[in-house]
């Protein structure tokens, strides 16, 4: 369920759909959302398809249709400024992608047939792809230009956990230093989503995850390096680290009374990343016999 690539040239759709539905916090499995779809290694995923699945999830799949590049790239942005993202039938309706956001008129796409995912287009590279060409069925001199976009809306109006995509986090995303947190995505926000809210319009006395940290990080890192033993400090730090990069995205956050339960939770986690980093000995378990 993490940002990775598809392991084979079918599977785009339901990819599209899981990447759509995370940025939604929504959390499914690609072979999930195929099995619902009835996506077939001989002929993909059809919008159809697709829709069916996003109905499973609680979603909509709107199917929208665009005849000329201003509106196509107009209606897109309606949505992507709504925080709906949309998916995309590129390269000749040929392949799947997501469109997540659009900022300084760079788009940001996910897309599984790449190495990296998290991939940053112009309009003009985003028109070539986007773009159909139909032959006229009279006229075989007349080719019509369509541009289809697919909104994924969620179906309840209850706040949910919206991803905010802005540039400079996709280009973090794409360094290789963050693939292991773009590959573990899913894992990361659904340990935040038990720890954290939302943050709505009614929120009050909430803080950051980041001011969390700034008051809590060194004292975990030390107890956890205390009773652990022998950590990577460093490394502990990144995972806090990757935490407040998807809590951030998000934009979750803690709520006062809930502090001393995230400071439990934060712990919890770190401690159980440090026994299965760098092992751990038998703790209140039977002694090892004498020799």
């Amino acid at each position: 369920m993490g940002i990775y690539p598809q392991p084979n040239i079918w599977q785009c759709g339901p990819f599209a759909l899981k990447h759509a539905l995370a940025m939604l916090g929504v959390l499914k499995d690609e072979r999930e959302i195929s099995k619902v779809a009835g996506s077939h290694w001989w002929h993909g995923t059809d919008e159809l398809q697709i829709g069916r699945a996003a109905r499973k999830f609680e979603c909509n799949l709107l199917m929208i249709r665009r005849h000329d590049q201003a509106s196509a790239r107009a209606e897109l942005v309606r949505y992507l400024r709504r925080g709906i993202p949309v998916l995309l039938c590129v390269d000749e309706w040929s392949h799947w992608l997501t469109a997540v956001n659009v900022e300084q008129g760079k788009f940001i796409l996910l897309d599984s047939r790449e190495k990296k995912v998290v991939t940053i287009a112009d309009w003009p590279a985003l028109r070539r792809m986007w773009v159909y060409h139909d032959d006229d069925e009279v006229d075989d001199t007349l080719v019509h230009t369509l541009y289809d976009l697919h909104p994924v809306v969620p179906r309840s109006r209850k706040k949910r956990s919206q991803a905010q995509f802005s540039l400079a986090r996709a280009r973090a995303l794409r360094r290789s230093t963050n693939q292991q947190l773009a590959e573990l995505w899913d894992v990361y926000l659904g340990d935040l989503l038990v720890l954290c809210r939302t943050r709505t319009p009614l929120s009050r006395k909430v803080f950051s995850l980041g001011e969390f940290l700034r008051r809590h990080e060194d004292m975990i890192i030390a107890q956890v390096d205390y009773w652990h033993g022998n950590i990577d400090t460093r490394a502990a730090r990144k995972v806090l680290g990757n935490l407040h990069f998807v809590a951030d995205t998000y934009g979750l956050v803690i709520h006062t009374e809930q502090e001393k339960r995230t400071i439990a939770g934060i712990t919890a986690i770190l401690t159980l990343w440090a026994a299965a980093a760098h092992g751990v000995s038998p703790v209140y378990g039977p002694r090892a016999p004498r020799r």
